[in-house]
């Protein structure tokens, strides 16, 4: 069975999304992220990214991590890409050029958008324990997404998603980057496009599986 390392509120949401997409039943090992603890070395404090428990899984000291029957793998967009393709059907690539434009745009999320979009959500909405919001430092987030929101909202122009036309594995893994960058409306009202995808891409049942789950995870 796959076991996946991690909690909703994390970047594990991504690979909790695919798995409801595929069908795949899976264990969920809910591991928190330490900067969200008071005192995550604490006896009694809940299994977290500095446990040594979980250090033995993921010497990274991140989530996700997946067990799939023993194959242990890191970084969630990767995750996400191995199970596609061990699966197979419409969200998979269907050739080996679908296949490297699979792993460019999970590339492209992780250089071109998470950064900046994550700087959005954490001065904007909150972030981490001790972080203290900065207007100006969201407002220069934006400004630097906006070339990345043209380039995205072009690549969408032709069929409303990013590879073959059909929704898959790209979209996920991207959609999952975008959304950080919710809390800046404006660059999604100059990108039309990748606000009608995002919104597409959330409306699935799978996505709505996995958001009801989160909103019942503690912030």
């Amino acid at each position: 069975m796959l076991t996946i390392y991690g909690v909703y509120r994390s970047r594990a949401s991504r690979n909790i999304w695919l798995a409801e997409e595929l069908g795949l039943p899976f264990k969920l090992v809910p591991v928190i992220q330490h900067y969200r603890l008071p005192d995550p070395t604490a006896a009694g404090a809940p299994l977290n990214t500095r446990s040594p428990d979980f250090l033995k899984v993921n010497p990274n000291g991140h989530v996700p991590t997946i067990d799939d029957d023993g194959l242990v793998l890191h970084e969630s967009l990767a995750i996400n890409l191995y199970l596609a393709r061990k699966h197979g059907g419409p969200l998979a690539p269907a050739n080996l050029a679908e296949d490297g434009e699979m792993t460019m745009w999970a590339l492209w999320a992780a250089t071109e958008l998470e950064s900046q979009a994550l700087t959005i959500m954490y001065h904007r909405v909150g972030g981490p324990a001790g972080l203290v919001k900065d207007p100006k430092v969201a407002d220069a987030a934006v400004a630097a997404l906006r070339g990345p929101f043209a380039v995205l909202d072009r690549a969408l122009a032709k069929s409303g998603f990013l590879v073959g036309g059909r929704f898959t594995v790209a979209d996920i893994n991207t959609a999952e980057v975008a959304r950080y960058a919710l809390a800046a409306p404006e660059l999604f009202e100059a990108a039309q496009n990748v606000k009608k995808w995002l919104a597409a891409c959330q409306a699935r049942p799978a996505f709505k599986k996995m958001w009801a789950a989160r909103d019942k995870e503690p912030a």
